[in-house]
């Protein structure tokens, strides 16, 4: 299932192909006249400041591949613990933009983001290191991978704003799977109780299926594919239940084993 493994140049077609997917459907949800002012599953954001975080967070990979191509320097990135407040100020100040003209400004975005992604060779899939504002420098294709959380799981969001009974796509789902435990790495929080502990991740379906052994200590997590037949507390997700999960989107997951150890690891990360 190289083809589902966006980290390697082997998914890039898959990648890109439903990046597009999920961007032409978000501008459709976004772009109906009714829906500008309607709140999202995002705290106090209502669509157009989804709007307005993707056209903030697009425009700063463009900035960031300038750098990365020049080989130039960048400023140290801005901390991840701030990234929810500072997000939310940045996407606020767009609010005032007409919808029609914010929507074409975005899709202008997407359009040359598209591009930039579409144009990496082979050799620039993971070798050519891009400077995120938030997360430092990162391979480049965490980039499609961010263009994917931003219409996909964004467009769960403006559906679930809407009340209508929906889910997340399969393809989007499968996608992001492995992405997720870079995710949970960077907003683990350091908690009183340092002492360490162990348990498995078991996604249950779909391209990215299979297990995974979480070792938690002082220095952060590690992650470890494997057998879990020794592990005692493992949590099984379907796809799309982790990513919305890992999102902050829900409370999700069938524990087996202690509930305790599950539940002190699921509070153990900040929302961003």
């Amino acid at each position: 299932m190289s083809s589902w493994n966006a980290m390697t140049y082997e998914g890039r077609d898959t990648m890109l192909r439903v990046m597009r997917q999920e961007a032409k459907g978000f501008f459709e949800l976004a772009g109906e006249p009714q829906a500008w002012d309607r709140l999202t599953a995002c705290a106090n954001w209502q669509v157009r400041d989804v709007v307005g975080h993707l056209v903030d967070t697009t425009e700063s990979y463009f900035v960031a591949f300038d750098a990365a191509r020049a080989m130039s320097g960048v400023d140290p990135a801005y901390p991840l613990t701030g990234m929810a407040s500072r997000a939310d100020a940045q996407a606020r100040a767009l609010r005032s933009i007409p919808q029609a003209e914010l929507l074409e400004r975005a899709r202008n975005d997407f359009t040359k983001m598209d591009a930039i992604l579409q144009g990496l060779a082979p050799e620039d899939w993971a070798g050519l290191t891009v400077p995120h504002f938030y997360m430092g420098p990162l391979p480049a294709f965490f980039y499609p991978a961010f263009q994917l959380i931003d219409y996909g799981v964004h467009s769960w969001d403006i559906r679930e704003g809407a009340g209508l009974a929906h889910g997340l796509s399969g393809e989007v789902a499968d996608l992001l799977v492995p992405f997720m435990f870079v995710l949970w790495q960077a907003t683990a929080s350091p908690t009183q109780d340092s002492s360490p502990y162990e348990l498995g991740i078991r996604i249950t379906s779909g391209a990215n299926a299979g297990d995974t052994r979480v070792r938690v200590g002082a220095q952060g997590l590690t992650y470890e594919t494997g057998d879990l037949a020794d592990v005692a507390t493992v949590i099984e997700f379907d796809p799309a239940s982790f990513v919305l999960t890992v999102f902050g989107r829900c409370n999700a997951g069938t524990v087996r084993g202690d509930p305790r150890v599950a539940q002190r690891y699921l509070n153990l990360f900040f929302r961003i």
